[in-house]
C-alpha cells in the first residue's frame, strides 16, 4: 500500500474583475474600494480592479460605486493576473 494521496481539488479563487468609471476618484474615497486597486487614467477615467469574493461583495462594491456618484462604464470579470490596458482616445469614441 502507498501513502501517496491523491491530489484534491484546487481550491476556487473568487473572480478578478475590472471597473471603469467616469471621472477621477479622489484619494479620499479610495479607502471606501478596499482590497480593491484605485487607478486614475489619463482619459479621465478611474479603473477599480481586484478580486472580489461572490455576487454579494460585488452588489456591496457596485452599492459604493453609486455613493460615490461617478458614472459607470463598464465591469468586466478578467483573468486573473490579467494587466489592464490604458483606453487611447481612440476607443472610447
Amino acid at each position: 500500500m502507498s501513502n501517496v494521496e491523491a491530489p484534491g481539488p484546487e481550491p476556487v479563487r473568487p473572480p478578478a474583475y475590472e471597473i471603469r468609471l467616469e471621472g477621477h476618484l479622489g484619494p479620499e474615497l479610495a479607502g471606501w474600494f478596499e482590497g480593491l486597486s484605485v487607478t486614475t487614467e489619463d482619459d479621465g477615467t478611474t479603473l477599480l480592479a481586484g478580486l472580489i469574493a461572490d455576487q454579494a461583495a460585488l452588489h456591496g462594491v457596485l452599492r459604493k460605486i453609486r455613493d460615490v456618484g461617478l458614472p459607470l462604464i463598464s465591469i468586466a470579470q478578467v483573468q486573473l493576473g490579467e494587466a489592464h490596458r490604458p483606453r487611447s482616445s481612440k476607443e472610447k469614441e
